[in-house]
């Protein structure tokens, strides 16, 4: 990595943080269009009921649920790298770390909005808590679908500490660059930070902390959600590998969505001396790995329900693969497993343009996954009468539309008006290689 100064990288992270111009304005301003629009379809939904999705029987899980999945995925990596990285001293995590942390916060809370969508009478939710209620209706906490309430609950908690206890340093210093309002609000905000001795003893151990809680929640919140699907009965969620491969899933989208909102970042900031190429090429590699290991789960899914001589099971892998929603399942194929793969080539893993290319490409792939695990199984159920078909309307669209507006939407908000990178880890980066030399 180039040496930059301590004040180098002040400066370069201060400057991001410069009022935006019209260009900016306009994209934020496009994306809130995004968000009303999704809302106004939920509105819509409300007021004429759930049928205005395209879910059906036996079809009952849409694009409600499979949102619901791509998002959560997302937020994982981003307490990959943040947390795992940071307890394995992966030294290329710092300049994205923040970045990333704050993708888990926006996809976390992004994610949680879908299960009031399914709901349809949203109002209702209060069934879901564990209180007295006129029609003494009690939460069942043998299902997965409260466990997930816990999980997600428990997982947005720890990563909103994680990562407002890293930038507690960084808020610090643009307070003290700042005046007028701007210097109230950030004295706020940096919790009366000084920078003594004690401040970083108990900072240091606090973050520590929370990387070693964080770590194992990045494990357990994505194996709670595919017990959503394992615990049924359903005809094609009952491989044992469900856990691993959901989460090394979600690692993998993540992983995609990271670069995606990295390298414009990087380009429009001005930050290729922080974001370096080795940073991307990193994550890029990364990105092989666990693209290798999510082609075997796909693999280890056929051979299972071979191996079982299920007749049921046997079916139901056929038509993926061949049957109403095989395109689905080829794209995802495609773009999870084998298009990842020219990341083997250093020319490639090392160019802006397929880099970007390709953490698209992977992402419409990972949204196609959850879509062929839910879609294809429930739509092919045990009995020839019980099979359906399933389309998602415009209002799903709109919804969809909505909540992807919504996370760029909060994440545009973020990198204008907060440090979006983390100036205390490049400098103590840069201090571990000035040692080491």
């Amino acid at each position: 990595m180039e040496k930059l100064s301590f004040q180098e990288i002040d400066n370069t992270v201060a400057a991001t943080l410069e009022p935006p111009g019209r260009f900016y304005w306009g994209v934020v301003g496009l994306l809130f269009c995004g968000v009303l629009v999704g809302a106004f379809c939920w509105g819509w939904q409300i007021m004429v009921g759930i049928g205005a999705g395209g879910q059906n029987s036996p079809v009952n899980w849409g694009t409600y649920l499979i949102n619901f999945v791509f998002w959560v995925g997302i937020a994982h990596s981003g307490t990959l790298i943040s947390a795992i990285l940071y307890l394995l001293r992966a030294q290329w995590r710092n300049p994205i770390a923040r970045a990333a942390e704050t993708m888990t916060v926006f996809a976390v809370c992004t994610a949680g909005l879908f299960p009031f969508i399914h709901l349809g009478r949203v109002w209702m939710v209060y069934y879901m808590l564990p209180v007295p209620n006129q029609r003494t209706l009690w939460p069942n906490f043998q299902s997965p679908l409260m466990f997930d309430v816990v999980a997600i609950s428990t997982y947005l908690i720890v990563s909103v500490l994680f990562w407002y206890t890293g930038m507690l340093p960084d808020l610090a210093i643009i307070r003290d660059r700042a005046t007028g309002v701007r210097k109230k609000v950030f004295s706020v905000l940096s919790l009366g930070w000084t920078g003594r001795y004690e401040h970083w003893r108990h900072y240091t151990r606090g973050y520590l902390l929370f990387a070693a809680l964080a770590t194992p929640l990045v494990i357990s919140v994505h194996s709670v959600v595919s017990w959503d699907f394992a615990l049924g009965v359903i005809p094609g969620w009952h491989t044992t590998i469900f856990a691993p491969y959901f989460v090394a899933g979600a690692i993998h989208s993540g992983l995609a969505m990271v670069l995606t909102l990295m390298i414009p970042m990087r380009k429009i900031f001005r930050a290729e001396r922080i974001i370096t190429m080795h940073v991307l090429e990193s994550v890029a590699k990364t990105i092989v790995f666990t693209g290798l290991i999510v082609g075997f789960a796909y693999g280890t899914e056929y051979f299972i329900a071979w191996y079982s001589q299920n007749t049921v099971e046997m079916e139901v892998f056929s038509f993926r693969s061949t049957g109403g929603f095989a395109l689905s399942y080829w794209i995802m194929v495609v773009c999870n497993s084998l298009v990842p793969l020219l990341f083997f080539f250093k020319r490639i893993r090392t160019h802006i343009f397929w880099l970007f290319g390709i953490s698209i490409v992977v992402n419409i792939g990972m949204w196609f996954e959850r879509f062929v695990i839910i879609i294809s199984s429930v739509s092919h159920d045990f009995l020839p009468n019980a099979w359906g078909q399933y389309a998602p309307t415009a209002i799903e669209y709109g919804i969809m539309l909505g909540s992807f507006s919504l996370f760029f939407f909060l994440y545009f908000l973020f990198v204008k008006h907060l440090p979006a990178i983390s100036m205390t880890e490049m400098k103590e980066l840069q201090h571990q290689e000035t040692a080491h030399e």
